[in-house]
């Protein structure tokens, strides 16, 4: 995976694991972690799948309907990958709080249903419902913000709020913010991000 990795400047903070939208790259959501927190550590990586010369992180079928094998394939690398990088730069594993807007926050949010602990907590800026039917794991240690349009073409109201719903109900404490807009990432909806996690208990 191509990445880049910044050391965080207080070695007590977190490292955010930025993780892009469909067509983005490593180097896209750099200014939003300096938004979020400057001094935390970063982890920003690329999605390895193409699709019509775009790096994403999980294939799909068509707009909004996710090829699913693809999905749990591309959460479990993208987990071992974390792990990896954890042993290779020396920092906490368990200090990764994702950062992911669009299909970033999709595979952040597989991540959450997949893999136990994966992550310390999560700002997701307009996901969508990674998997349904399934057991998702504990999350009462796993606080989530999430990002919402009422207005977004591609995540409806309705798909946000039933992934806050299914979140909550595997014990999660979730904040659901809400923009008057579409599927774009908002400073708005950063700034409101920025106090959530200004309010976390590290």
């Amino acid at each position: 995976m191509k990445y880049v990795y910044k050391e965080a400047k207080d070695p007590q903070k977190p490292i955010l694991l930025l993780l892009h939208g469909t067509g983005g790259n490593e180097e896209d959501l750099l200014p939003l972690a300096e938004m979020i927190d400057r001094d935390a550590g970063v982890l920003s990586v690329r999605g390895s799948v193409l699709e019509n010369g775009m790096p994403r992180f999980f294939k799909r079928l068509a707009e909004g309907v996710f090829d699913e094998k693809d999905l749990i394939e591309r959460t479990d690398e993208l987990y071992a990958f974390l792990d990896h990088i954890a042993d290779e730069q020396e920092f906490d594993r368990n200090r990764v709080i994702a950062i992911g807007y669009s299909n970033g926050a999709n595979i952040a949010g597989s991540l959450l249903f997949h893999h136990p602990h994966s992550l310390k907590a999560a700002i997701l800026h307009h996901p969508m419902v990674p998997r349904r039917g399934i057991t998702i794991p504990n999350l009462d240690s796993t606080p989530v913000f999430i990002a919402a349009g009422t207005n977004d073409p591609i995540c409806s109201p309705e798909e946000s709020k039933e992934l806050a719903d299914l979140l909550k109900g595997a014990g999660s404490d979730v904040t659901l913010h809400w923009e008057h807009r579409g599927h774009q990432l908002t400073l708005e909806e950063v700034k409101a991000a920025k106090e959530w996690y200004d309010h976390l208990n590290f």
